[in-house]
């Protein structure tokens, strides 16, 4: 059909939906960002970042994807051939792996099975053992997710802390941050990294830092190249209420708006939101009798749930038919996760009806694909929302 009714649920864990008011906040004309009414508007999402970051401390702002920001908190407290220790959690821990050992930075991987967050423990024992303290930086992503799992913060926190090593601590909380429980400063985290895309509600387009002390003497030492992303060159601009070169200015209009509605619906109300409708939407896979990819109940995420497809089905396949036939886009296995899962996104904007419409797609998507599978998930979420109000 050329013509598809009613509305495309998009479902992946990111992009996430934009909401119709930060559509309108960002069509509105571009203004001078070199005028007087420009630093109002740095001011503002700088300001509300920090919140969000629950920070005090430096905030920036990059055009870019979030994989920019990776290479921009790299590139910045590191020099060449430092050694980074690192997790191997799902894709997009590999993919920020990737990125430093293209920096020639010397990169320990601690082997995973997809299945967990990192493991503190294991985290400890290394750093114990590097007794010359070689390591200058632990990197770890907070919400994976290829996998739907989680890595608990204030434990890796307190594992370097017990190990008591001086290397930096970099999180990727690009997928978790507005929609998961972050405590930048409270965790002492150095750098933190998100972006626009997930639970801030935007299109795709802006990076964020939240950046400690000690991560801004690191990079006064470092030699890693950097130009567009210098945090120097950023924060001199941004203390004047502008940027270095011509920011996003219409998606920071965005930013401006989902900030706004954030703070008014009280950001803990809204990481409440994000829990409660992804134990439904776990309620409604363990109705199914199907199996999450992520295996332990304190990692599992906000933002998405992972659903493992049963032996001899293909999640790809799934997926293409609840597109073609609901019109709903669910979220693909990626790596060597490809074609075994299926990834369910609840993030953003986002509420109960359409986590809904959402499960009725995918119940409904089982029963054509002929999957095993027992009926009843969407009535069991639908219960556990209202027993659970």
């Amino acid at each position: 059909m050329k013509y598809r009714p009613g509305r495309h649920f998009l479902q992946l864990p990111g992009p996430s939906n934009v909401p119709e008011r930060v559509l309108q906040a960002m069509s509105r004309a571009t203004i001078d960002h070199r005028g007087r009414e420009f630093p109002a508007l740095t001011g503002r999402v700088l300001e509300g970042l920090r919140s969000i970051f629950r920070t005090s401390g430096r905030v920036l702002v990059y055009p870019a994807s979030g994989s920019g920001g990776w290479e921009a908190a790299l590139s910045n407290v590191l020099s060449p051939r430092e050694r980074v220790l690192m997790f191997e959690t799902g894709v997009f821990a590999l993919g920020w792996v990737d990125t430093a050992r293209r920096f020639g930075l010397d990169v320990t991987v601690v082997p995973g099975d997809w299945r967990r967050g990192a493991d503190p423990a294991g985290l400890e024992e290394l750093l114990t053992e590097d007794r010359e303290h070689r390591i200058r930086a632990v990197a770890v992503v907070h919400n994976e997710t290829s996998t739907g799992a989680v890595t608990r913060i204030a434990g890796i926190r307190q594992a370097i802390d017990n190990a008591r090593h001086p290397a930096l601590l970099m999180v990727d909380a690009i997928s978790s941050l507005g929609s998961i429980d972050y405590r930048h400063d409270e965790w002492r985290v150095d750098v933190t990294i998100a972006a626009s895309q997930k639970g801030l509600m935007l299109p795709p387009g802006l990076a964020f830092h939240a950046v400690s002390g000690r991560a801004l003497e690191a990079s006064a030492r470092a030699t890693l190249p950097r130009a567009y992303f210098d945090w120097a060159r950023m924060a001199v601009a941004n203390d004047d209420g502008f940027f270095p070169y011509t920011p996003a200015t219409n998606l920071l209009f965005g930013l401006r708006e989902a900030l706004a509605m954030l703070e008014e619906e009280g950001f803990d109300n809204v990481l409440r939101r994000h829990a409660r409708l992804a134990e439904a939407t776990r309620q409604a896979v363990r109705a199914w009798k199907l199996e999450t990819q992520c295996v332990c109940a304190e990692e599992h995420s906000n933002v998405l749930t992972a659903v493992v497809m049963p032996e001899g089905h293909d999640g790809d396949r799934f997926r293409a038919l609840v597109d073609q036939r609901f019109n709903m886009s669910l979220g693909a296995g990626l790596g060597k996760l490809k074609g075994r899962i299926f990834r369910i996104g609840h993030v953003g904007d986002f509420n109960e009806l359409m986590l809904a419409g959402t499960l009725a797609g995918v119940e409904m998507g089982l029963a054509l694909s002929a999957v095993p599978f027992r009926r009843g998930g969407v009535d069991t979420a639908l219960r556990w929302l209202v027993a659970n109000e």
